[in-house]
């Protein structure tokens, strides 16, 4: 029989050391969203309903456009790490992995796809 500590027995069932990182980063990206959304919200309000002609020179101008591409880059990254979180949480093995590669790529495609549109209404 083996004669172990507790320090023994927990040594590599600890933190993975990212906690804190993560933890600072949704806290970070949760600021941001509370500056930009309110932004956002008040910038495409007032071009809302507008003709197409008038919402292309609206976002050519690089306030409204980069409040935008912002408001996307920020809001998904902070979507897909706290679906990271959830999956985390609450799905186990193989499917934890997958589900996460798939809400991630679902992110970043949304992202890209946001950026895209703006920068088609910007050019």
């Amino acid at each position: 029989m083996r004669y172990l500590t507790d320090r023994k027995r927990a040594v590599g069932l600890g933190s993975a050391k990212t906690g804190v990182h993560h933890f600072w980063a949704m806290k970070v990206q949760s600021v941001a969203l509370l500056i930009l959304i309110p932004l956002f919200v008040f910038t495409f309000g007032g071009i809302l309903g507008s003709s197409f002609e008038e919402v292309t020179a609206y976002y050519a101008r690089p306030f409204p456009a980069i409040v935008a591409a912002l408001t996307l880059v920020v809001g998904f990254k902070h979507f897909a790490d706290g679906c990271q979180v959830l999956i985390e949480d609450y799905v186990h093995g193989t499917a934890q992995k997958v589900t996460i590669i798939l809400v991630t790529c679902l992110s970043y495609g949304a992202m890209a796809t946001g950026l895209f549109a703006i920068a088609r209404l910007a050019l």
